[in-house]
């Protein structure tokens, strides 16, 4: 038996009254996109009820069909969401089945845009709910862009001091499943140095506040390298702690040193172990590339000549041993360096 749902909309007596507009119409174009007859003909109905801009109830039940059929269809989730004010439907009931369609749809912007929306004009907003879900998202991928963003774009919008305190444990979760996982670095350093989560970071704090959350972070960060040395996030997230703050890469070469143990004397390194400074986990893969790199980088702000040697000898180790698959780029850094000796 067919369901309402199957019949098309051409032959739907209760559309009757909608005159469909074809996408080519008086057009015969030369590569025509093969839709499916269903996606056609909603897409037809779509266009014509735009063009007289009715916007009622059964509007909402043929852009939903068209956003389940393509969810990327930008135009009918606009026209959805200004449908939805036109007649009042509860904004809690669309978020409702927008829990369903956002997992559903994980990878699709316009989902996430639509949610959006509708955040904006609710009264009744729930930011730990939102969270929560949001977290429910994440479970089906832990890295997507587009959830991350949202995640980011709703502690902004409520701007609520304990919501954003309470991050740092969520991305400390998310690190303890998964120390490599790019998007929650990006996000710890969102919370901590822009957002209101870095307890006197991201809102301009005291100058005691700023070394407590410094040294904070890069005890944090120095453990994780400990437990995955060639974790280029964690290395990337160490470098951006440093710039932000304006701290000098030289301060923290007793630390990367530890992870170049093979070319110690090349380096100059020396053998210092503290409490703050964590060693490699036992059968780490060493020299560690990113240890190698961010030693080169720290003697090449030296800004002398001394430093500038000792960055192209690790260069050069990079370049013929550790990372030929950059090596171009390594004799680029060699070149651009070698230039300014002596000069």
């Amino acid at each position: 038996m067919t369901s309402p749902a199957d019949v098309l909309y051409a032959d739907n007596p209760a559309w009757a009254d909608v005159t469909p507009l074809p996408q080519y119409e008086g057009v015969n174009p030369l590569a025509p996109i093969l839709y499916t007859e269903e996606y056609k003909d909603a897409t037809d109905y779509f266009r014509g009820i735009v063009k007289t801009g009715e916007k009622s109830p059964r509007v909402l039940e043929l852009t939903e069909k068209i956003i389940r059929l393509n969810p990327a269809h930008y135009s009918a989730w606009q026209y959805r969401f200004e449908t939805l004010k036109a007649v009042k439907v509860p904004l809690e009931d669309e978020l409702k089945l927008m829990d369903e369609l956002a997992v559903k749809y994980l990878k699709t912007y316009q989902v996430w845009h639509h949610r959006r929306l509708l955040l904006t004009e609710s009264y009744n907003l729930e930011p730990k709910r939102e969270l929560e879900f949001i977290a429910k998202s994440l479970k089906a991928d832990t890295k997507n862009y587009h959830t991350w963003s949202y995640r980011q774009w709703l502690l902004a919008f409520v701007n609520d001091g304990e919501l954003w305190v309470g991050e740092l444990d969520f991305v400390e979760e998310m690190l303890n499943e998964d120390l490599r996982n790019n998007s929650a670095w990006h996000h710890r350093f969102f919370v901590v140095w822009l957002g209101g989560g870095g307890g006197g970071m991201g809102v301009g704090g005291t100058r005691e506040e700023k070394e407590r959350v410094l040294r904070r972070e890069l005890t944090f960060t120095k453990q994780l390298i400990s437990l995955a040395p060639n974790n280029p996030s964690a290395w990337n997230y160490l470098r951006g702690v440093l710039d932000r703050t304006e701290t000098p890469y030289g301060l923290i070469l007793p630390f990367v040193r530890l992870y170049i143990v093979n070319l110690s004397d090349r380096a100059g390194s020396t053998d210092i172990v503290d409490v703050e400074n964590p060693p490699p986990s036992e059968g780490a893969q060493l020299p560690c590339t990113a240890a190698l790199e961010f030693t080169a980088d720290a003697y090449e702000r030296q800004g002398d000549d001394e430093g500038r040697k000792k960055a192209v000898e690790l260069w050069k180790v990079l370049a013929n041993e550790q990372d030929t698959i950059r090596k171009r780029y390594w004799e680029f850094r060699i070149r651009g360096v070698e230039k300014k000796v002596g000069a």
